[in-house]
């Protein structure tokens, strides 16, 4: 009986740890993927992974209309140790917005066009520095809504009453992003 209970509790380890997705594969799979946005950071003092995709800048017509400077989206996860054991369900959007002054104070809303539908992701933690004119729109999105935004190359984002299309290489980093964390 106790050895039943021994090849048990190994056969479990073994099947736990074969569920694992490594930083280093994960690196690897975006490699293949020709992904140059998205980076794996993991810090040993806090034994902490960070994975962040950090897009090129919306076009320069789509700021202008905005009333802005720049801006262009970061999303990512962080998890703890170095691999991921179960696909991660929770994913950080952060828009940054060098407006100068604040443009999305009042209405800091987010949603995005997909095709004929239109989504939904309600109000942003929002915050604005004003010693460099930028200002932060942070969301929480699902697993499902990220590859909602992913599925879709030809989305537009809408930030309060402002729109924003989505280029290729937009669309690409969420896409890489979600086939990364994706643990079989």
């Amino acid at each position: 009986m106790r050895f039943l209970s021994l090849v048990a509790i190994l056969l479990f380890v073994v099947c736990a740890q074969a569920q694992q997705k490594s930083n280093a594969a994960i690196q690897q799979q975006l490699k293949s993927l020709g992904s140059s946005q998205v980076e794996v950071h993991y810090d040993e003092a806090s034994k902490v992974t960070k994975i962040k995709a950090v897009s090129d800048n919306f076009s320069d017509s789509d700021a202008k209309r905005a009333g802005v400077k720049a801006m262009n989206f970061a999303v990512g996860v962080i998890y703890p140790g170095s691999g991921l054991d179960r696909t991660p369900e929770q994913y950080m959007l952060s828009f940054w917005v060098m407006s100068g002054k604040p443009r999305f104070g009042e209405d800091h809303s987010f949603s995005a066009v997909l095709g004929a539908e239109t989504v939904e992701f309600g109000m942003a933690r929002y915050s604005f520095r004003a010693r460099d004119g930028m200002e932060y729109l942070n969301f929480n999105l699902t697993r499902e809504q990220l590859g909602r935004l992913a599925a879709h190359a030809q989305a537009r984002f809408r930030l309060g009453k402002n729109d924003f299309t989505l280029d290729g290489s937009q669309s690409k980093l969420l896409s890489d992003l979600y086939a990364a964390t994706q643990v079989k």
